[in-house]
């Protein structure tokens, strides 16, 4: 990030537009990289992302895993879920969480930003608009709801968009309607908030 927001001008680009979008566990990134944007941390690497000034004009947590911890609550709203399903959100929990009994507990809001959005921080600098989009049956749906209400509940913009019938990263499927209504969505929220 401090690396993109020094040099973005010698590659034609202007930081101030910068767009953070990720999908699945990357929509987890992308939000916890949101975080230490505008909120002052204590985390020497946050401390450097907050220094450097660049908050993204948007994120687009498509599909997003944002909260690592507790894999098992997805058993508990889909029941049916396949075990390979379920076996993969327990690996990524493991490989997110691994090590962070030895890392203080607030460092967790990285693997966790839903949580931390739950909560009532306040901001250092505004928080760009969010693009919240999701499947109806995707396991993660709940995740996205959760997200885009702790959003509105601090006032700060976002868009929830959900997609009848649709599983998980639907949306590389373009041939298929909902994808290519996700992506004209997409290029909308865009136009709006960033051109």
């Amino acid at each position: 990030w401090t690396w993109i927001a020094e040099h973005a001008r010698e590659y034609g680009a202007d930081p101030s537009r910068l767009v953070l979008a990720g999908e699945s566990a990357g929509g987890n990134l992308v939000t916890a990289l949101t975080i230490a944007a505008c909120f002052e941390r204590k985390e020497p690497w946050a401390r450097e992302v907050f220094d450097c000034g660049v908050v993204p004009k948007a994120v687009l947590p498509a599909c997003g895993l944002l909260q690592v911890s507790e894999p098992d609550r997805f058993r508990a709203r889909w029941p049916h879920m396949s075990r390979a399903a379920h076996d993969q959100m327990v690996i990524i929990a493991e490989e997110y969480l691994r090590g962070s009994n030895e890392l203080p507990p607030e460092t967790l809001d990285f693997a966790d930003p839903l949580r931390f959005f739950e909560r009532d921080d306040e901001p250092a600098r505004p928080l760009p608009p969010f693009f919240v989009a999701c499947g109806t049956r995707d396991p993660l749906l709940d995740d996205a709801r959760r997200l885009h209400a702790a959003l509105e509940r601090r006032g700060s913009p976002s868009e929830l968009r959900l997609y009848k019938g649709e599983l998980h990263a639907f949306q590389v499927a373009l041939i298929t309607p909902n994808a290519r209504r996700f992506w004209r969505d997409t290029y909308r929220f865009l136009e709006q908030n960033v051109a």
